[in-house]
């Protein structure tokens, strides 16, 4: 499986005030490959949180690409350092809000209790409540064994 080739082309960009050499474009933003992103003047939004920062409603100047082990592209939206604005700091009330969302999902609808851990959306119950109702079989109460003919 082969890559697409771009062709390199020059191009006025947002962070800077000379041409630069980009792959194209992609969505009218400037295309660029893994490895060609100024790392001092652009940034994903991951790695603006890694900063401290977030995009602030600003929206993307270029857009990141590259190739998957397994051959798939992929591409992420770059923004402006300069421009990033703080990230929102977590006030008690949203604390509270996380704490109770948590609680709610470590909750067993079943028996009720605070099991200390998310219960399993693929049970929908704790896994003492599993296990309880696969041991109880309503159809064998007297012990026989139900493949017996």
């Amino acid at each position: 499986m082969g890559n697409k080739v771009r062709p390199v082309i020059q191009m006025t960009v947002a962070w800077s005030q000379y041409p630069e050499f980009t792959h194209g474009t992609e969505g009218g933003l400037p295309l660029l490959p893994r490895g060609w992103a100024p790392k001092t003047l652009l940034a994903t939004v991951r790695q603006l949180k890694k900063l401290g920062l977030r995009p602030g409603g600003h929206d993307p100047v270029a857009v990141l690409y590259g190739y998957s082990s397994k051959g798939g592209q992929w591409f992420a939206p770059l923004y402006l350092i300069a421009r990033a604005k703080p990230m929102l700091p977590m006030t008690p009330n949203r604390w509270r809000s996380i704490a109770k969302a948590n609680t709610a999902r470590r909750c067993c609808p079943v028996c009720g209790r605070d099991r200390g851990y998310i219960i399993p959306p693929s049970l929908g119950m704790c896994v003492p409540c599993t296990e309880a109702g696969e041991n109880t079989n309503a159809s064998n109460e007297n012990g026989a064994d139900p493949w017996a003919a």
